[in-house]
């Protein structure tokens, strides 16, 4: 249940953002608000005993995974129906879209298992969110006042999340007052002709909960890094790309309100020679992403090779019927602390990923006529692309799975383009494949955060993996769901046709120039583009390099995070998320620094809450969009650039 608020929340973000959350704070605090009552006031037989630490991260794991797999509707699929490679509408594919969701949802949990004793035994990666859910497990059952610093953190989260909720949907009736504050478009009607400009590159406040409470959460460098590539992007580039005219904006209402400019359409009449700002920053964008995390798995190889070999060691042993070496070095490298009846054997995690593979294939064959043997394939690169995965969420809590399965669709593009298929049947395929990249790794990097979690809590991986299984099931029906209830609230996300839409879905945009790009003869690509893309990857290769190789690990943290500024490139020109982000960061920065007992007691609590909170909100919205009462029939444009409803 409470994975299903995360995963109506997820696609609410995805569609707005492009960033998704995991559950695990929100399951962990209302999880243990929800069942540590019951399970006094309950008899055993209905589900009342003993409810600590170890029980408290089962619920938190089943949350996380039931909260997973909405990445899929907020990129791949938007994308596949603005491109015509599906049926006329999700409502018609809806059977299509549920089993191939369920081929997504269990690959990347069962290749998962054998990866935990690489990441969080050998290398020990920190997983800040699941660090972070850990102790605060830990505070609400342990200690001389676990009691009352359960009430504490429980009624932060319950306030922050309710609040979050109401000033979402009641700001819908008036957007341009209580949620998006135009300033340049204020000072422009009042007489201020220039300072346009800011609104119309996306320089304009938000007051959104989620990503004020993300920004208490994530590391602040990976803040300023945000906000630093929407500076580069849409303060210095792509201002200088539209007065050298290589860029073009579309002029709103000129006769009216002349100098209102929209740089973010995505029309591809002549993508090269005549490309909107955001078309143009689509490029240097995915490069930046593809490269920094190419060169992070560059970075790290030895770990890499020596993880594979040692996943596979036991397997090769029993083939062989060799034992292990009489020194036992590798116990002693991976040492495990967990009881052998509680970790998962190899039959059960390979068994598991032998008959979802095997699923994935008849079903990709059967529904949308793939090859097997590309399915096979798919499945493998997502394996390796899961790796970067992990390693990006262990080490940043930032997970570049749309850049992952970008990157998997230029490899899957190339091979259909090798056996002569034709466009159309080019883009679906590498749309699938990597939308299957892209949902196995961010199981992975989501199971791995609830693995470091049960680690540091001593819980048992075993019933993590039931957990997690119990909870994907949830998903694959309610990412669905959620995602028919959007499109029906707003056609637009699915339809180019319209001007103007309130999810700009910026991972949809890049997903299908990708495979647009691909499928065809030569690249569409601005010869600018390209030569920046070029120069910005090898910059975050470079600095890659540098930074391991040469900067002690106290230093690190001054070297940019290259997969947040290419998601400020592709994002925008929208800078509301970057700002919001960037101040909460702050915030929790002085908040730690000053006062570092009161944010462990109140600061997850209240980020967790108004994450939710906000998402749940989106939902509200789109059900009121439905029945015809909404903030754009109901509400007022009072703020809003032209008096033009904004919400």
């Amino acid at each position: 249940m409470l994975g299903a608020v995360i995963s109506a929340s997820n696609v609410y973000l995805g569609l707005k953002t492009g960033w998704t959350f995991g559950a695990s704070l929100f399951g962990s605090i209302f999880g243990f608000a929800i069942l540590k009552p019951l399970s006094t006031a309950l008899p055993a037989r209905f589900g009342g005993g003993y409810f600590g630490p170890k029980e408290n991260v089962c619920c938190q794991s089943a949350a996380t995974a039931a909260g997973s797999l909405g990445l899929l509707f907020t990129s791949g699929f938007p994308a596949a129906y603005q491109l015509g490679l599906l049926g006329k509408d999700p409502q018609a594919d809806f059977g299509r879209l549920i089993t191939f969701t369920l081929c997504c949802a269990y690959t990347g949990i069962f290749f998962t298992m054998p990866l935990r004793r690489l990441y969080i035994l050998k290398l020990k990666l920190v997983f800040p969110g699941a660090t972070a859910a850990a102790y605060t497990i830990r505070a609400l059952h342990v200690g001389r006042n676990a009691a009352a610093t359960a009430r504490t953190k429980t009624r932060t989260l319950s306030a922050a999340f309710l609040c979050a909720l109401a000033f979402r949907v009641v700001s819908e009736y008036a957007p341009g007052i209580m949620w998006d504050w135009h300033v340049g478009y204020w000072f422009y009607r009042a007489g201020w002709k220039g300072i346009i400009g800011a609104d119309n590159w996306g320089w304009i406040w938000e007051w959104t909960p989620a990503f004020l409470g993300v920004g208490l959460l994530v590391p602040l460098n990976a803040s300023v890094s945000f906000l630093g590539g929407a500076v580069l992007a849409w303060g210095i580039i792509g201002p200088a790309l539209v007065a050298a005219g290589v860029a073009f904006g579309s002029a709103l209402m000129p006769d009216k309100y002349p100098g209102v400019v929209s740089y973010a359409n995505m029309v591809l009449d002549d993508p090269v020679n005549q490309p909107s700002p955001k078309y143009w920053m689509i490029w240097p964008g995915v490069m930046l992403l593809l490269c920094a995390s190419a060169a992070e798995v560059g970075a790290n190889a030895g770990s890499f090779i020596r993880s594979i070999a040692f996943i596979l060691d036991p397997l090769i042993r029993k083939v062989l019927r060799r034992s292990p070496s009489a020194s036992g070095s590798e116990k002693d490298d991976f040492a495990d602390p967990v009881p052998e009846h509680e970790q998962t054997p190899t039959w059960m995690w390979l068994g598991g990923l032998t008959l979802s593979t095997v699923v994935s294939m008849i079903v990709l064959r059967l529904q949308f006529g793939q090859s097997p043997a590309i399915t096979l394939l798919a499945i493998v690169f997502s394996f390796v692309f899961s790796l970067v995965g992990a390693e990006c969420s262990g080490r940043t809590a930032i997970t570049p799975v749309t850049a992952l399965g970008n990157f998997a669709q230029l490899i899957f593009g190339g091979v259909s383009k090798g056996t002569g298929a034709m466009p159309k049947a080019n883009q679906l395929a590498n749309g699938l494949a990597g939308m299957i990249t892209l949902a196995a790794s961010e199981q992975a990097a989501d199971m791995l955060g609830d693995l470091k979690t049960t680690h540091l809590l001593s819980a048992s991986p075993r019933v993590q993996l039931y957990a997690q299984c119990c909870g994907a099931l949830v998903s694959i029906f309610l990412s669905a769901a959620m995602y028919l209830v959007f499109v029906k609230a707003n056609p637009c996300i699915n339809d180019l046709s319209y001007t103007t839409c309130a999810f700009p879905a910026p991972d949809v945009g890049a997903w299908r120039a990708v495979a647009l790009a691909v499928s065809q003869p030569s690249l569409p690509i601005p010869t600018s583009a390209g030569i920046t893309a070029l120069v910005l990857g090898a910059t975050s290769v470079i600095s890659t390099v540098v930074k391991y190789r040469f900067a002690p690990p106290s230093k690190q943290y001054w070297f940019p995070n290259w997969n947040a500024v290419g998601i400020a490139f592709i994002l925008g020109p929208l800078n509301t998320f970057p700002m919001a982000m960037f101040v909460g960061s702050i915030v929790a920065a002085l908040w730690q620094k000053r006062r570092p007992s009161s944010f462990a007691l109140y600061g997850f609590a209240l980020a967790a809450g108004m994450i939710a909170g906000e998402g749940l909100g989106g939902i509200v919205n789109a059900v009121l969009q439905i029945a015809g009462v909404a903030g754009n029939a109901k509400g007022t444009a009072v703020g809003c650039p032209m008096n033009v409803y904004c919400g």
